[in-house]
Parts: structure tokens; C-alpha cells; sequence
């Protein structure tokens, strides 16, 4: 058996290290190519020395270079050590790798993802801002350079293995479920008092903080309504979101004639990576779920008044390009402000909502104008919370 070679872009986050736990599982069937990682210097030390990789880049060319001398006074001379997007880039499209992780967060990993999916690799997606933010240019090169774009997060992946029962002809729409958060009980004359230490409690996963403040808002799933129309072609009416706080089932795809196959698994993102990186083969794994542990399962449909941000985002589904763009720009911002105490929880919508308010309803045609326009809306959403600021004092 041929070994899949893999380039790890975010190597040092949750989703690259159950990546290389699936590398470690699985020895015969996939090998380390390139690690792409940002500013954790021991964690991407300690992978080189265990993976060995030809390539490797981390975010500045300071870290890089004290990289280096440490590898080559390891015995890993023939290593090569690159730094920022251009060295990101080099690793996503080396030309044994046969399959790239895309798992950087943010847009700061977009570049050499589009890079690679113009280089014709198999991606596995695991950052969804991609998708947000450039998902008609990565849609368009797919089909031009013939990538193939797998979904790694879970409610995708689900979604991914259900259409596998029918055509895309015969799907009547998809069903994303979503955990409800920390406050889907919670009232909403609450709402504005809610804390970041309160945000940061989420009841089933354990992610990094951006994420989890998107979770506790729905944004996350906001966004998720976004990469799910641009993975299956899908209008944003025919992607629904459910409640489901068990999130034993990841997601839903219903058929025309009323059929509905759901995607159930253990909680565990080393499954959904699992898939993607054996597709189309599906690999006897101890991932195992206990059917007897199904006590109940609840489902209920979103609030969109307490949780503006889903709305927004359908929104912006809707309009699509820039708007989009901004979407993804404004909430990173907002969410940093409300970490740092300049905002309420509240004005995190407020925030986003008075950006796409200002936002020319544009197309970007290619990677440096959605650049443009995500720096655009930073600047412009930086603007809408120092005004906060000022409100205050």
C-alpha cells in the first residue's frame, strides 16, 4: 500500500495534533510530509523531531532561523525550515503531497490553502473561514484544477457521508445541528451581562477561544450555513440549523421522497479527520459509539432573536462575496473586543450587523481583493468598538 503523504497546515492546533494521533495510529497508510505551524516553538520543535518532515514553516523568519540551528543540531540538517505565508505556500503544494490539511484558523491560512487547491491536492478542510471568506474563488479553482475538497469538521463530514446515499438532484436540504451553547436556556434580558468566563463555558467541546465565543453566539454555526452552500451547492434555504444539546448527531441530509439519514459518532474530531483522510475507503478504526448510551435526543429550531449572529450570517449567505468577507472580518474583531472586556456580548452582533451595513455588495475576483475587503472591514469594525469605548468613558 502506497502511504498518503500529508501536509499539515496548523499543525500545533487541536485539529493537526489528532491529525498526527491518526499518523501515530496508523503508520502504514500515512506519512509527514510538511508541518506548517504559527508561534509555538516547542510544540513544533517536539513534531519535527518526532515526524521528521522535509518541510516545515512557522510564522517568522526569527522563529525560523532559531528552528533551524535546533534541528540541525538535532541530525535534521535536511530539513527545510520556511517561514510566513510564501513558506506556508511552498509546504501546501510540495509536490509528493498527496493530501493537505487545512486547519490554520482564521484567513491567515487561506492563501496556501487556494495555493493547493490550485495545485490540484485532495484538501481536508478544517478551516471554515476559508470557505467564508473565499469560498466561490476555492469552489471555482476545485472544479478548474480538479481538488478534491473534503470537510473535516464534524457537521460537514456528517453531511458529506449522508449525501453518499443519494444524489445531489434528490437532496431536499441538509440539517446542521448545533449544541445550543452555553445559553440556549439562558434568558435574554440576560444576554447583556453575559461575562467571557461564562462564554468560555461550553457544554460539550473543548476548543480554542475564538471558537467557543462563536459557539456561545451561533455564529460558528452562522459560518457553518456559509461552508455547507458553498461545499454542496446548496441556496442557504435549503441549509437548516437545528438545536440538538446531546450532539450525538452531527448533522442531517433529507431526501425528496422524505427520507432522512443522519450521521451519528463518537464526539471525537480524530473520526471526522479519520474519513477524510481514507475517503473513499472507510478504515476500521476504535472510534466505536455505545447505542445503548441513546437515552433521548432533543431537537428544537434557533432562536434568531436571541442569537442574532446566525441570523446575520444567513444574511450574508444570502448576498454572498464581500459580504461574507466582512461577516468573518468583523466577528474576529468583535470577539477579541469582548475577550477584553471593551464590549458587551451583545455588541458582537451589534458590531458585525453595522459593518455589513457599510459593505458594497462586491465579488472579490481574487485572493488579494477578499484580502482588501477583510481588511477593509477589520479597520471599519475596530472603529465601531472604539466608539463603544468612547460610550463609555
Amino acid at each position: 500500500m502506497k502511504k498518503k503523504k500529508l501536509a499539515i497546515l496548523g499543525s500545533t492546533g487541536s485539529i493537526g495534533t489528532s491529525t498526527l494521533s491518526i499518523v501515530e495510529s496508523f503508520p502504514n497508510r500515512y506519512e509527514v510530509e510538511a508541518l506548517v505551524a504559527g508561534r509555538n516553538h516547542a510544540a513544533i520543535l517536539s513534531q519535527c523531531l518526532r515526524w521528521r518532515p522535509k518541510v516545515v514553516a512557522v510564522a517568522t523568519e526569527e522563529l525560523a532561523a532559531e528552528l533551524s540551528i535546533q534541528l540541525r543540531a538535532a541530525g535534521l540538517a535536511e530539513t527545510q525550515v520556511l517561514w510566513g505565508t510564501s513558506g506556508a505556500t511552498f509546504a501546501a503544494t510540495l509536490p509528493d503531497v498527496d493530501f493537505v490539511v487545512s486547519a490554520i484558523v482564521g484567513v491567515a491560512g487561506l492563501e496556501a490553502t487556494y495555493a493547493a487547491v490550485c495545485a490540484g491536492k485532495t484538501i481536508g478542510l478544517a478551516n471554515k473561514e476559508c470557505l467564508v471568506a473565499a469560498g466561490e474563488l476555492i469552489i471555482a479553482a476545485a472544479r478548474t484544477h480538479g481538488a478534491a475538497l473534503i470537510p473535516i469538521d464534524s457537521e460537514h463530514n456528517a453531511v458529506h457521508q449522508c449525501m453518499r446515499g443519494g444524489t445531489h438532484a434528490e437532496v431536499r436540504q441538509i440539517w446542521l445541528t448545533a449544541s445550543g451553547g452555553p445559553f440556549r436556556s439562558t434568558p435574554a434580558v440576560d444576554f447583556e451581562t453575559i461575562t467571557p468566563a461564562q462564554a468560555l463555558k461550553h457544554p460539550t467541546w473543548v476548543m480554542g477561544q475564538r471558537i467557543t465565543i462563536d459557539s456561545a453566539t451561533m455564529m460558528n454555526k452562522g459560518f457553518e450555513v456559509i461552508e455547507a452552500c458553498r461545499l454542496f451547492q446548496l441556496p442557504p434555504e435549503k441549509v437548516r440549523v437545528t438545536v440538538h444539546p446531546q450532539s450525538t448527531i452531527h448533522s442531517l441530509v433529507e431526501f425528496v421522497d422524505g427520507s432522512i439519514l443522519a450521521q451519528l459518532s463518537v464526539t471525537d474530531m480524530r473520526l471526522p479527520i479519520l474519513y477524510a483522510l481514507a475517503y473513499p475507503e472507510r478504515v476500521p478504526s476504535d472510534l466505536t459509539f455505545d447505542l445503548a448510551s441513546l437515552s433521548y435526543l432533543n431537537f428544537s429550531p434557533p432562536d434568531l432573536d436571541r442569537f442574532p449572529c446566525l441570523r446575520l450570517a444567513y444574511e450574508a449567505a444570502a448576498v454572498g462575496g464581500s459580504s461574507c468577507v466582512a461577516l468573518n472580518a468583523a466577528d474576529e474583531v468583535a470577539v477579541a473586543a469582548f475577550l477584553k472586556g471593551e464590549i458587551p456580548f451583545m455588541g458582537i452582533p451589534r458590531t458585525i450587523e453595522k459593518v455589513l451595513t457599510e459593505t458594497p455588495a462586491t465579488h472579490p475576483a481574487s485572493i488579494a481583493e477578499v484580502l482588501a475587503v477583510d481588511e477593509w472591514a477589520r479597520i471599519y469594525a475596530t472603529g465601531v468598538v472604539q466608539s463603544y469605548r468612547a460610550v463609555r468613558v
